[in-house]
């Protein structure tokens, strides 16, 4: 078995970070328990490869982990919504969607996971978290047409990699809508996502104020683009970029609108260069930059749609080579109540119609 193993390394062999060598994903667990916690449900992971960290929001905390699952630290004090996460490779801090609807504020939140390092650590009062406005998502959310934009319910999916159309290049920060599901209207049937240069950020970034919501942050994207993908039930709730296929990964909860396929899981094209067409379904005539999915999985004739039935709505995390962690939600009852749980499994990318990924064994 020894050459078998040697050749898996080298396929899989590591790549360079900061003039650090990353391990390779052939030496990373099979299975990863993120714990049990009570707070909101598990809403999506980052991995930091070269420190052998996992970074889970739980909706309203933050946990740190090391690849065994023993805990390095957590970040409590979050009043509003945490989503996705994305790690950046260039500066090593961690990115989130974060939401305060009541407020009308969208913000990504940045932590410095290096200082996250024991438990309970304050949001707010630690010098952990920086926060940066997203002024377009407050437009849009704020919308009266015919109630809120394109249907938007605000911000979930993060994720780093190129400006859509190109494979290499600067290392954009892509931020994907929610959007309400509502079978009665036809201007939500596209997922709307934005892009950023994160690299212009610092002269933003403000210490997180829950009881006084700042707006410091750009004027507008650097990119608005859509996808046509059918309603879902609030939008995006995973995105991510995956360097081995090109490839935009769209992790959702189903739709509920009949004439569409209510497909669970989309993929963008990371190949194809955006094109101005129609946004179709909207009140008035209206254009903007359309992205195609990827021409594999799954196919529904009656609208052309495609994507697969597999379920990557809490957790997804691009390893490198084609492999991933992908997490799963779940409850269980401890002394003072229900604690949600994270299980990330490592799984390969097939792509087949059937069932996109494989579960990797050991």
């Amino acid at each position: 078995m020894k050459p078998l193993i040697q050749a898996i390394a080298v396929l899989l062999s590591p790549y360079l970070l900061r003039g650090t060598t990353k391990p390779s994903v052939v030496d990373f667990p099979q299975t990863i328990d993120g714990g049990a916690w009570a707070a909101g449900h598990i809403q999506g992971i980052a991995v930091d490869p070269r420190k052998e960290v996992v970074y889970y929001s739980f909706t309203s905390m933050l946990v740190k982990t090391d690849l065994d699952g023993n805990v390095l630290g957590t970040v409590t004090g979050i009043t509003g919504h945490l989503g996705d996460l994305a790690f950046n490779e260039e500066d090593g801090r961690v990115y989130g969607s974060l939401e305060y609807k009541a407020a009308n504020s969208f913000y990504i939140a940045i932590f410095d996971g290096d200082r996250i390092n024991g438990m309970d650590m304050n949001a707010e009062k630690d010098g952990i978290v920086t926060t940066v406005y997203l002024e377009e998502v407050a437009r849009d959310f704020t919308a009266d047409t015919p109630n809120h934009r394109y249907g938007s319910s605000g911000i979930d999916g993060v994720s780093f990699g190129p400006a859509f159309g190109r494979q290499n290049g600067r290392q954009m920060l892509s931020v994907a809508y929610g959007i309400y599901s509502d079978t009665e209207r036809s201007d939500n049937d596209h997922q709307v996502i934005l892009q950023y240069d994160a690299t212009r950020w610092s002269s933003y970034e403000q210490p997180l104020t829950q009881s006084a919501p700042h707006t410091s942050g750009p004027a507008s994207d650097d990119g608005k683009y859509f996808v046509y993908t059918g309603n879902t039930t609030y939008g995006v709730q995973n995105l991510k970029y995956d360097p081995h296929t090109g490839n935009w990964l769209l992790g959702v909860y189903k739709g509920k609108k009949q004439q569409f396929p209510n497909y669970s899981l989309f993929a963008i094209d990371g190949s194809a260069t955006p094109r101005r067409g129609v946004i179709s379904g909207q009140q008035t005539t209206e254009e903007g930059l359309l992205l195609p999915l990827l021409q594999q999985g799954l196919k529904h004739e009656a609208t052309g749609i495609r994507g697969w039935n597999f379920t990557a709505d809490v957790g997804l995390e691009s390893l490198g080579n084609g492999y991933f962690y992908i997490a799963t939600q779940g409850r269980v009852l401890q002394e003072g109540g229900t604690r949600q749980t994270a299980v990330l499994d490592l799984f390969r990318w097939s792509g087949a119609a059937s069932s996109p990924f494989e579960l990797v064994s050991r």
